[in-house]
Order: C-alpha cells, then structure tokens, then sequence
C-alpha cells in the first residue's frame, strides 16, 4: 500500500504494491507468496481487480454491492462482488463499449452503448436484446418517469427510445451539429447536452422543447486561461435541483446555477485536456474533476484545491463509492486504481478493516510490475550476450521484448560487466569525500567556461546584496543559478573572445580592469590546487590606490580607444604583410578551361572587356547601350523617360538565325522558279 499526502490530506493506493504476471500458474503464485513477504503483506482488496489490458468505464450500483467495469481486448464487462470481495461474472461483447448505466438496483438491468451505433440490453442471465441507432452515439441519459433512453453522438438530432412501448419516438432537433455528453437532473427531470461548438442545450422532456442555452465556451476563456481553438463540451454533471458543472475539451471546469447564465466559478487544470469525469463530494461541498492525467478535488464555493493525485497511467474515468472516501478509477492499464482518503468519509462497510489498517501504515515506495521478473528487449539480450536463450523457457515473449527471471539478469549481468560493483563503490567513496569536504571552508568554485564572466558576476552579486540590505531590498536571482543560463558556462563554444575586434572596441579597459579579477583567478586555481583550508586574501594595492585608478581609467577612456585602434591597424598591417609573403612563395599553376560544344572561343579580351563595362556607371553604359543601338530613349508625355532594351544573342542563337534566313530565301526562290515554268507550260499548250 503506498501513502500520499498533499495539503495536509493523506491519499492511501490500495491497488499499488507486487502484481504477478497472468501467464503464472496457480502453484508458482502460490510459491511466491510464500516465498516473499512483500507480496504476502500486499492488500488485494477485491481478488483480481483488473481488466486484460485497458479498462475505459467504471460505475457503482446503487445498492452498493456490485462494481462494474468495461474494458478491452477483447471487449467485456466484469462484474464484481463487493460482499464477497471477488468476481461475480464476465461476458464479452461484440465490439467495444462507449459507455453503459445500471438501470436497476442490483446487476439485473444494464445498458450498453457501443461504438458500432449497437444498443445492448442485458439481463440477470445475459444478452436479452440488441439494436441500432441512426449515428455514433457518444452518450446516452435514462430518464426514469419516461422510461426514455436519450442519445446523443455526431448528429444534431436526439434519439429517443422508449422502453416501455419497445420502440423509438421522434427525436429531438438541437442547433448543434454534434453532441459529446448528457445528463438528467435527478430532481426536476432537466434534460442538457453539451455540444461541440462549446454550448449546453437544456430541454423539458414533458414538452420536448428547449428552455435554456448556455454559452459555456465563451465563459471559460478568461484572463489567465490560454486556451487553442474552439473549446467543446466533454462531460456535464447535476448536482441537485439548480447546481450544474460542466467540463471543457480545454480542461475548464465551469460551474453554474441554472438561474444564471453566468458561471459562479471557473476552474482551470492547466494541462490542456479535456475533463473525462466530474463527481460532487456532499459531504464537504468539494468537486472532483478529472482528465487524463490528474484528479482534482477543489471547494465548489472559493475554488481552492483540496487535494490531488496524479496516477501513473492515463486516467479514463473515475468513480466515487457513495457515501465513504473510496475512489475507483479506470486507467490506461490493466490493473484498476482504489484510493482511500479517509477525510472524504468512512471506509464502506464491506471493507470496514481499512480504517484499522490505515492508522498503522507507513509510506512506501511503489515497486515496478513484476519485480520478479526483469523486462528486457532483444537488444539488452545481445549486450549480455543471452541472444541464444531467445526461443527457450527461460524467456517469455511479451510485447516488443521477453520478460526472464532478475536472478538470471543479475548473474548475466556481472558476467557481461565484473568491474560494475567496482565503479558503484568508487562513486560511493567519492561522494563519501565531497559530503565531508562540504564541513570545510567552502571555496568559490568557478565554471570551466567563461571564468573570468562568472567572477565578474560574482562579485558584482556581493556589491547588490550589501546595497539591497541598506535599503532593505529583495536581492535578484543570480545568473550562475539560471537554468537558462547555464549552458554559457559549460559549453566552450560560448567562450568570450577578448582578443576579438568587437570585444577590444567595446570594452577598451577590460585589460585594466581584468588585472584584478586575473590575479583573483590565479589565487582560486592554487587554492583549488594545493586544497587549503582557508582563503588567503590576494595582495594588491590600497583602497586609495584602486579608487585613483579607477579616477584615471574614466579620465583616460577615449585614449584607450585609441591605443586599441592603433594595435588593431598594426596587427591588421601584420596581416597583410604575412598573405603577401605567402602569395609570392605559392608558385601558379597553368590551369585549363574546357570549352562546350557548339562554342568558340575567341579572346580573353571578352571577359576584360566585361569586367571593365561593370566597373562603368549605369549613365556610361546606358550611353554606350545607345550608341549601339541596343537601347532606346524616348520621352514620355507625363515628362518621365521611357528606356527600350534589345536583348543580345549569343553565337548559336546568330547563327541559327542565319541558317532559318537562308532556308527562307531558297525557299522563295524555289517558289519564283516553279511559277514561272508554269506559265511557260501553259502557254505553249494555248498556242498549239
């Protein structure tokens, strides 16, 4: 059993502790539990409390006797005895379950709503009669004095059916394009959906028409939500006759009076995602809301937490036993949660042992699952050098990797690694020496990177904090302690360059300056070094002395620009001299150009020529382009000027264009040949 505790209210995990894998044998559990006393001590409140891998509903009859819970694969329904702390029965199903309610007291009477749009009714016995709705229901409401059954899903439209009569009435028409939840209030019978454009449609069913339209995603946006999109309804839940809270896909909990159209509080989980359940706690007028990832119990009148808890896998739903401090819940896992908080309320009468327990329980840790058995992958098989074993008894296949014994692991391991125990015990012994360094006189340690940085920050930390305690100021957050700087003084590549040409112009007396902070450095580093105990103050000058020079570094500032200007020109001069003694020893190469086909190759002349007309202003090379005759210049009648540019054509395009004039040109004089032997064939034929 694990023991939390937040704000004072202590949580207790009845499902955490050992589990054993289902593929055991009845005698090798039993072994076990003889064997090992931490699965004997293990509270397994109802014997086999899970489902074979995820379980999506959980809910409570109302005779408090029987649990019932759906799941998967395959799907099923388990039903479980709260007087005999054991499984009543399990029947599987033909595809899987959205949601389900008991109608009646006891187990004799249950509704499915599954996702292939099927209605199953189930009796004492079994199956008793299976049905289909129009669309994909998502939710559906029993209403009692009727015996109507309400569904809603991706349709706009309500679907009654009638259980009386055995068959479905006419529906109610919403504005809504698709509808998420239900719910009837228990006292007056209200019937409200919630949509998916982010409102709360509230019906009279004695009319069937709409009495109320509650904008709920409008008044979940306030000034400290941040929200992304539309938000839509995702759970909705009465509470008594005018009390009504509704969840949010964004993870606002908006709680109304139904006289008003504005909410009394709104309460935000800061996760960003949907609320899948919402309980109300009567006797300490709390709310528990719950999304995937964190149940929340807050005061319905000032909003103030009371308490939370964060399971270790996703949450689907959450179910409050009535009138004790047990809370279920279905997660993404096989094994379903019990909590006990006994501040909410006693423990249930089928179980009163727990509140004898609790008092003499401490906190422990939660083991991993299975720790008999070690999960490992084919890869970790491969690095013990256990690939072999892949195949054998010793490893049972599981998922994406094999679960084998720890014994074996362990043995496998300190054979792949002997030197393990060997580096675990150095690293005990150095942390052994560092605690007992940490009595002494504590020296200042400065990061590998940027030293002289740190130091700087360092001591201009000490100069804040003795003027924020004159003035009775709160003291700022250092630099070396952010996390968001802290990669400056570890990774070299954000090393500072003081020899740089930015830095020396920016910072003209950081060599002054620097001396101090130098000779600081030297003496931490031999202190570090030779690992003395106490801090021997650096010899340097007077007060006196170091505010005169201080005085002359302010005085001497533009001179010291200068000086740095100087050495820069000097060491770019230096520069150039030494390229010029390496340009004259490289000896030149001839290098060779090929030419592409369909080219010649005239001069080099060309390209000088280019270069040369490049160098040229835009003015003399629009007068050159003019004189010839590749541009034209003309005004224009609104006083502007209008240039016309004639394109050159490269080699082949000239002589292509040659070519295709005296194709032409032959082909006309082809033409005059032709029409002037035909004129001559017809008059000789006139004359004969």
């Amino acid at each position: 059993m694990q023991v939390s505790s937040l704000n004072e209210v202590k949580i207790y995990s009845l499902s955490a502790g050992r589990s054993l894998p289902e593929w055991l044998s009845d005698r090798k559990k039993r072994a076990l539990q003889k064997k090992d006393v931490d699965i004997r001590r293990r509270i397994e409140l109802i014997q086999d409390f899970e489902m074979p891998t995820v379980s999506t509903k959980i809910k409570v009859s109302r005779d408090g006797q029987y649990i019932m819970a759906v799941g998967t694969y395959k799907p099923r329904v388990r039903c479980f005895d709260t007087y005999q702390l054991s499984q009543k029965f399990e029947r599987c199903l033909d595809s899987e379950v959205v949601t389900f309610e008991i109608l009646s007291d006891d187990y004799s009477k249950i509704v499915f709503l599954q996702c292939g749009r099927f209605v199953e009714f189930h009796s004492q016995h079994g199956h008793y009669y299976k049905t289909r709705i129009p669309k994909f229901g998502r939710d559906f409401s029993y209403h009692y004095p009727s015996c109507d059954l309400y569904f809603v899903g991706a349709s706009s439209e309500v679907y009654r059916l009638n259980l009386e009569q055995g068959r479905f009435l006419n529906s109610l028409q919403t504005e809504a394009s698709e509808s998420n939840v239900c719910d009837i209030n228990p006292v007056h019978f209200l019937f409200a959906m919630g949509t998916a454009e982010g409102k709360v449609e509230c019906w009279d069913p004695r009319t069937r028409n709409r009495v109320g339209l509650l904008d709920c995603a409008l008044s979940s946006v306030t000034a400290d939500t941040e929200i992304e999109g539309l938000p839509s309804i995702s759970a909705l839940k009465f509470d008594g006759a005018l009390n009504m809270a509704v969840g949010t896909s964004t993870g606002q909990v908006l709680l109304y009076d139904l006289r008003s159209s504005n909410p009394l509080i709104v309460k935000d989980h800061h996760y960003g995602l949907p609320i899948k359940s919402i309980q109300f706690q009567h006797q300490l007028d709390l709310i528990i809301s719950a999304d995937s990832r964190i149940i929340k119990m807050w005061n319905k009148d000032t909003g103030k937490i009371f308490t939370s808890m964060e399971p270790e896998h996703d949450i689907n739903d959450v179910c409050l036993y009535p009138n004790s401090g047990m809370l279920m819940t279905a997660n993404e896992a096989p094994k379903m949660n019990i909590y006990y908080i006994p501040v909410l309320g006693p423990a249930p009468k089928w179980c009163s042992f727990l509140d004898n327990l609790t008092e003499e329980l401490e906190e422990n840790p939660e083991s991993t699952v299975y720790d008999d058995y070690k999960f490992v992958t084919r890869k970790d098989l491969e690095n013990l050098g256990l690939a072999h074993l892949i195949g054998s008894s010793l490893l049972r296949a599981y998922m994406h990797g094999f679960f084998m014994d720890i014994r074996l692991y362990h043995k496998a391991k300190m054979m792949a690694n002997p030197f393990a125990y060997e580096e675990y015990r150095r690293e005990k012994i150095r942390q052994k020496i560092e605690e007992t360094r940490a009595q002494r006189v504590q020296l200042k340690k400065l990061p590998k990177v940027n030293k002289e940085l740190a130091l700087k920050l360092i001591e201009e930390e000490g100069e804040e904090q003795q003027f924020s305690k004159k003035r009775k100021q709160k003291n700022l957050p250092s630099l070396l302690k952010d996390d968001r700087f802290k990669v400056m003084f570890e990774n070299p590549d954000f090393q500072v360059d003081e020899q740089s040409e930015e830095f020396r112009l920016l910072n003209p007396l950081v060599s002054k300056i620097s001396e101090k902070r130098k000779r600081k450095l030297k003496i931490l580093e031999e202190l570090e070094a030779q690992g003395q105990e106490e801090e021997e103050e650096p010899e340097g000058k007077a007060s006196d002395a170091e505010s005169s020079e201080s005085s002359d570094d302010e005085k001497g500032w533009v001179e010291e620009v200068r000086k740095q200007r100087k050495l820069l020109r000097q060491e770019e001069k230096l520069k150039r001299q030494e390229r010029f003694k390496e340009d004259q020893q490289t000896l030149l190469k001839p290098q060779f150009f090929e030419i592409k086909e369909g080219e010649e190759f005239r001069s080099f002349k060309d390209s000088a020529k280019k270069q040369k007309l490049m160098k040229k202003t835009l003015e003399d090379r629009l007068k050159l382009e003019e004189k010839l005759g590749t541009l034209n210049v003309s005004d224009t009648t609104v006083g502007s000027k209008q240039a016309t540019f004639k394109l050159k054509k490269s080699e082949q395009q000239r002589k292509q264009q040659e070519a295709e004039k005296r194709h032409r040109q032959e082909r006309k004089a082809l033409r005059r040949s032709a029409s002037h032997l035909k004129s001559r064939g017809g008059r000789g034929r006139l004359f004969h």
